[in-house]
């Protein structure tokens, strides 16, 4: 059995939609797929309606992006994947729809500040081609500078304009990663760390903060991803077993915007159904798991 638990559509910084997503999966012969956009369940219902009659199964979920300290004294931010909870819960809602609110806000105001000095980049449009739910993001604006010549690929747009630290990045407000596993903990789902020790992508925690997580509810570590390599991985592994954390591997696939290709990296089938008994929230849609 193929299960890749970490993949994004068009409603946040993919470039399938969630029924592309589906049927992309099946093109690659994945048994399972979790569907992770940021900050929003807008897609669920259309990949519940495209997996229907197939054999693949798609993991509702969402991936949260959270500020943890690093154990090391300093902030940093690092990403949730929340599985099977309940998309009602009010405190969720809540908090999805301020973190919506504040990337779409984030992502016109850097377009803005570009368009001022003079990039060829209409910020109204930029926002009317976003998904009504959609929380947008960097990578809608780096494809709109690869459109424009500005860029020859969305990493290049990152690269030059859009990273952390450049003229044109702006911060957001993050959810705190303890209240973020105990809203999910509450809305019936579990909780899995997404690319913990990814040191390409910038500042990470340390093993004694996951130690923490785990003490506080974490439910899991994405071991195996692509931008993790095998020592890491096996220090991942290690960790996973000593703190009785459920390992995954996923993707992290977003379509043309990435070079990962979907299913590259896996997760154990024992692992998803320590992960589905621990949830209540919501269910598997497809064919019974």
């Amino acid at each position: 059995m193929r299960i890749d638990l970490h993949t994004h559509s068009t409603e946040s910084d993919g470039t399938d939609t969630p029924a592309e997503l589906v049927a992309c999966a099946l093109a690659a012969g994945l048994d399972v797929i979790a569907l992770t956009d940021h900050d929003t369940t807008a897609g669920w219902d259309e990949a519940a309606d495209a997996v229907a009659g197939t054999r693949l199964r798609v993991v509702p979920g969402a991936e949260l992006s959270c500020t943890c300290p690093d154990g090391n004294g300093r902030a940093v931010t690092v990403h949730l994947l929340a599985y099977l909870f309940d998309p009602a819960s009010h405190a969720l809602v809540v908090e999805q729809a301020r973190l919506r609110a504040q990337r779409r806000d984030r992502l016109r105001q850097m377009a803005v500040r570009m368009a001022d000095d003079g990039f060829p980049v209409d910020p109204d449009e930029l926002m009317a081609g976003l998904p009504p739910d959609s929380p947008g993001g960097r990578p809608h604006l780096a494809r709109a500078l690869v459109r424009a010549d500005m860029a020859g690929s969305v990493d290049e747009a990152f690269a030059r304009y859009l990273g952390s630290g450049g003229r044109y990045y702006l911060p957001r407000t993050d959810t705190p990663v303890l209240r973020a596993i105990e809203m999910i903990r509450e809305a019936g789902g579990a909780t899995v760390l997404a690319h913990p020790f990814a040191r390409a992508r910038g500042p990470v925690i340390n093993a004694e903060m996951v130690g923490e997580l785990a003490a506080h509810g974490l439910t899991g570590v994405e071991v195996d991803h692509p931008d993790q390599d095998e020592p890491t991985r096996a220090q991942l592994r290690g960790l996973a077993a000593e703190l009785d954390l459920v390992p995954t591997g996923s993707s992290d696939y977003h379509g043309t915007n990435k070079t990962i290709r979907i299913g590259q990296e896996t997760t154990a089938p024992e692992s998803l159904e320590r992960l589905a008994a621990k949830c209540t929230g919501s269910r598997i849609f497809g064919r019974s798991f």
